[in-house]
């Protein structure tokens, strides 16, 4: 009964053979493993030694480009230094001996200078003093004067042929009849009958007043000094058979 119970349960009888089987696969796995990690250890130490050292030789190598770069930028500037002071040598000799050669000449510059025009102001003193007086100032006055009266005259004379401004006016007359039957036709010729020194007649046109009525709007150009607005208002108004009256409907000047 107890045998038929045991053989239903299942149980693990041989359990530590298999932990001793695990155990022993994974020791030999480690074991296996040390020797690799430790290759990989080593040449990766190795590793960086050597890119280390490519490094650096090649910054020396650059370094030493440099530096034979400055040796010769500094014997470039030791020669324009030596260039620069034997120029400024040059010009120390030429100012120190300008000096001397100015001082040389001046005594003789200054010799001429000084009595020529001393000689002149007194030549002119004695010019300007007249103890006894002359008549050839009084002479040459008169001549002056004459010159003067001539050119005046001649001037006047050239500035009376030159052509004045003429001053002129445009003027615009309203003529207006007596009435509706009174003849516009004849009523523009006597106005335009009328002539004056200085006066020109212009366009005109009939302008309608009212009833049938028309004035006559008629232009004219005259001279001021000639021709006046009274004067030309009375001369038309004479004809009394068909100007009523005149008026200045615009009055310009030219």
């Amino acid at each position: 009964m107890a045998a038929s119970s045991l053989s239903t349960e299942k149980v693990w009888l041989d359990k530590y053979k298999y932990d001793d089987a695990e155990r022993q696969y994974y020791e030999q796995l480690s074991k296996r493993a040390a020797p690799e990690a430790s290759s990989q250890q080593t040449s990766a130490a190795a590793a960086p030694a050597g890119g280390d050292n490519g490094e650096l030789l090649s910054r020396v190598a650059n370094l030493e480009q440099e530096n034979q770069n400055l040796h010769k930028v500094v014997k470039d500037l030791q020669l324009a230094i030596s260039k620069l002071e034997s120029r400024l040598t040059t010009l120390e000799k030429s100012a120190s001996s300008a000096p001397a050669a100015c001082k040389a000449a001046a005594p003789v510059q200054n010799v001429a200078p000084q009595t020529a025009p001393q000689k002149d102001e007194e030549e002119e003193e004695d010019d300007d003093i007249d103890l006894f007086g002359s008549d050839d100032d009084e002479e040459e006055d008169a001549e002056a004067a004459r010159i003067r009266e001539e050119r005046l005259r001649q001037y006047a004379e050239k500035k009376s042929k030159k052509p004045g401004l003429i001053a002129k006016s445009s003027i615009l007359l309203d003529v207006k009849p007596w009435d509706d039957e009174t003849d516009m036709a004849k009523l523009e010729e006597c106005v335009r009958s009328v002539q004056m020194d200085g006066l020109v007649w212009g366009s005109s046109k009939l302008v309608p007043v009212g009833y049938g009525i028309k004035k006559l709007q008629i232009q004219c150009v005259v001279e001021d000094d000639k021709v006046g607005t009274d004067v030309l208002e009375e001369e038309i108004t004479k004809f009394e058979d068909y100007v009523q009256s005149v008026d200045i409907a615009a009055f310009n000047k030219i």
